[in-house]
């Protein structure tokens, strides 16, 4: 079986995963800005340790302590570097650089989404607090506190294919076109608030589809080679890390729809 062949194979073994992703009922019930902040409040965590992963897989991969060694694979090197510049200092809207994780934030900031509980996590992390007591301080929902001691659970596996199949098939393009149209409809109800987000968005996305996803599926494949163990714990950490989105989803739509509960009146304001 060809490179191209595994790859299509973990692909089609995640499909029902994929589905239950990108059909989730959790789109039917954002209706209202609240909603939106509530999604973000969760979501800001998976775009973070998304990028803790990719800088484990740089970390490993491209040699990068010091004193420096040069890599044993270049193909892996080129492309998770490439990744990185992308992911960690894109363009923003006025021409300046900046992480897709810190537009993320602003986006937030702009919406009026609460950003006390993720900068108060980084503060712990920064302060040398590990992950997990960090995430549990700041009394983050159970459902992302599961999610991200899942993935570190996998970078603190230490094996460079589980984390490189955790990153490439657990990406954000997870995101559904009908969640791009509910944020539009939001901004245009409250007057552009969502600009930023809808930059982040679109940018990830186009990013996601015709250039990182790409890129990490080659990734993978140069990291496994002709090793059947490779690919099999490839689809293995492809598939946990799925699950994991999944049951952050979930919380996420409880969540979304006790404060619809709670709230049953609330409308967008502008």
């Amino acid at each position: 079986m060809t490179t191209d062949s595994k790859i299509l194979k973990i692909n089609a073994s995640l499909e029902p995963q994929r589905l239950a992703l990108v059909n989730h009922p959790i789109y039917e019930d954002i209706s209202t800005l609240r909603d939106l902040q509530i999604f973000m409040e969760h979501h800001v965590y998976a775009v973070w340790d998304f990028m803790s992963l990719l800088k484990s897989l740089q970390q490993q991969i491209t040699g990068s302590n010091t004193p420096w060694l040069p890599s044993s694979n270049k193909t892996a090197t080129r492309l998770i570097n490439e990744i990185v510049l992308g992911e960690e200092s894109d363009e923003t809207t006025d021409g300046k650089f900046s992480s897709h994780f810190e537009m993320y934030l602003q986006s937030m900031i702009d919406c009026g989404a609460s950003v006390s509980p993720i900068n108060d996590f980084l503060n712990f992390v920064r302060d040398g607090v590990g992950v997990r007591d960090a995430v549990s301080r700041v009394d983050a929902p159970p459902s992302v506190q599961t999610f991200v001691g899942n993935t570190f659970s996998t970078i603190e596996s230490n094996q460079t294919v589980r984390i490189a199949a955790a990153f490439t098939f657990g990406r954000e393009d997870l995101l559904p076109a009908i969640f791009e149209k509910i944020v539009d409809r939001l901004n245009l109800q409250n007057h552009g608030k969502l600009d930023n987000f809808r930059y982040y968005l679109n940018r990830h996305i186009e990013l996601d589809a015709d250039e990182h996803g790409p890129m990490a599926e080659r990734m993978v494949e140069s990291l496994c080679g002709s090793s059947t163990i490779n690919w099999q714990l490839a689809e293995l950490a492809a598939k946990d890390a799925l699950q994991a989105r999944l049951c952050m989803w979930d919380g996420m739509h409880q969540r979304i729809q006790a404060a619809g509960l709670a709230l049953p009146s609330l409308k967008l304001q502008s």
